[in-house]
């Protein structure tokens, strides 16, 4: 390691020469940047061994088990995945400078809209590391300087992957920074941090988030939670819905877009339910449901008032018959937190329906959850799924950490 390390600095001074950094970050070409990406894939695998050194040091001193544990691992593919993503996002297009609309005025003046970067951008996030490589990359590829605070569950492995990319040759000092995850203090100094930073991305918990939301003086783009849904509508292939629930269940239960209820319509329910329960937990999951599915799985786990809002982020996942599209719905509104909803059905029309009336990020017809992701969607790595309106909404990245600037073209005219 170096002897200087980002974390031998205050959060002022990380705060202050970031926002210097995003000046230079902003004037690389699109080849410099992709050089400097280039430059954090090859260091990520030729520094394999130091970056799981220090996750299993974190995994020892962090008492985490389950979902949270599996959020803070790291292993040799997942470092190589982390890396792969480098370079995925290095062959993406540049958004800066991409010219968005140009129209002539009578008097002769060019008016351009244009892509420029946000210029400092600061990420508050918790127990995973990869989210540490996900958010640096973006913001240099658009153009941003970074400062990231990490979860104290996670200091060390960020702090190595932190520490790794800012000594790649070329990379302008101050462009990525890292903040002690050891001082409470720091997340308040980051959010409050206006004419420092220009916006703050939250990834977590709600508890995070509404924090987040609460104190910072600096603009936020807000991710949320997944309370993620999947209706069974009437004319549904039980096969197919019973790949896209355990899939979206079971693939990966820890993540945000992972399916945490299971809505059937009621013409179906005493056919589908047996079958699907049946299925669930020989997968390992627990299920729980009302009562009219614990009529007709009496061994169900009786589901309270407080299951249909919960995020559960491991293998549980609760169960409700609903009389009709409309219902489904109207809970599903009721209840998520505007994340991802699939409706499985053969009818198009009670899948335009769900697709023009849940407001959700990402809404889907016969198709998992689990597809809501930045490298999913084509975008390479993410920064987030957004469940705000403002700004951005759904995966964002690269054009998501960008603003508009108009310039405009004249030739001497002057306004009357």
């Amino acid at each position: 390691m170096a002897t200087s390390t980002p974390l031998a600095l205050s959060a002022r001074q990380t705060l202050e020469r970031a926002r210097t950094a995003s000046a230079l970050v902003a004037q690389l070409s699109t080849g410099e940047k992709n050089q400097l990406l280039s430059g954090i894939a090859a260091a990520i695998e030729s520094h394999r061994r130091e970056i799981l050194d220090a996750n299993q040091e974190d995994l020892r001193a962090s008492g985490l088990s389950g979902a949270m544990r599996d959020r803070l691992l790291l292993t040799p593919e997942r470092v190589s995945a982390i890396s792969a993503s480098v370079a995925d996002v290095a062959r993406l297009p540049d958004p800066v400078n991409e010219v968005l609309e140009q129209d002539t005025r009578p008097n002769g003046l060019v008016i351009r809209k244009v892509r420029v970067p946000l210029g400092v951008v600061g990420i508050v996030y918790e127990s995973r590391p990869n989210v540490t490589v996900d958010a640096a990359v973006l913001c240099l590829k658009s153009g941003n300087a970074v400062v990231l605070r990490g979860g104290k569950e996670a200091a060390l492995s960020n702090q190595t992957l932190g520490e790794i990319m800012a000594r790649v040759p070329g990379m302008p000092p101050g462009a990525i920074g890292l903040l002690d995850a050891a001082s409470r203090e720091t997340v308040g100094e980051l959010i409050r941090a206006r004419g420092l930073v220009d916006v703050v991305i939250p990834r977590g918990g709600p508890g995070l988030i509404a924090h987040v939301l609460e104190h910072a003086r600096v603009p936020v783009i807000e991710t949320g939670a997944g309370n993620c849904h999947i209706f069974v509508d009437e004319s549904a292939d039980f096969e197919m819905a019973s790949r896209i629930i355990l899939n979206a269940k079971t693939q990966r239960p820890s993540v945000c877009n992972a399916a945490e209820k299971l809505l059937v319509h009621a013409g179906v329910a005493r056919a589908f339910i047996p079958q699907i329960v049946a299925r669930l937990v020989e997968s390992g999951v627990e299920v729980r449901g009302d009562e009219e599915t614990r009529a007709l799985v009496p061994g169900v786990v009786p589901a309270s008032d407080d299951d249909w809002g919960e995020e559960y982020l491991r293998l549980t996942i609760a169960v409700r018959v609903l009389a009709d599209v409309d219902r489904a719905i109207e809970h599903i509104n009721r209840y998520s937190t505007r994340h991802s909803e699939t409706i499985v059905t053969a009818r198009e029309q009670n899948a335009r329906r769900f697709l023009e009336l849940v407001d959700s990020a990402a809404v889907y017809w016969n198709a998992s959850t689990r597809f809501t992701d930045g490298g999913e969607f084509g975008f390479g790595a993410e920064m987030g799924i957004s469940t705000q309106k403002l700004h951005c909404r759904g995966p964002f990245a690269l054009k998501e950490l960008t603003s508009v600037k108009y310039q405009i073209l004249g030739a001497g005219q002057v306004r009357a």
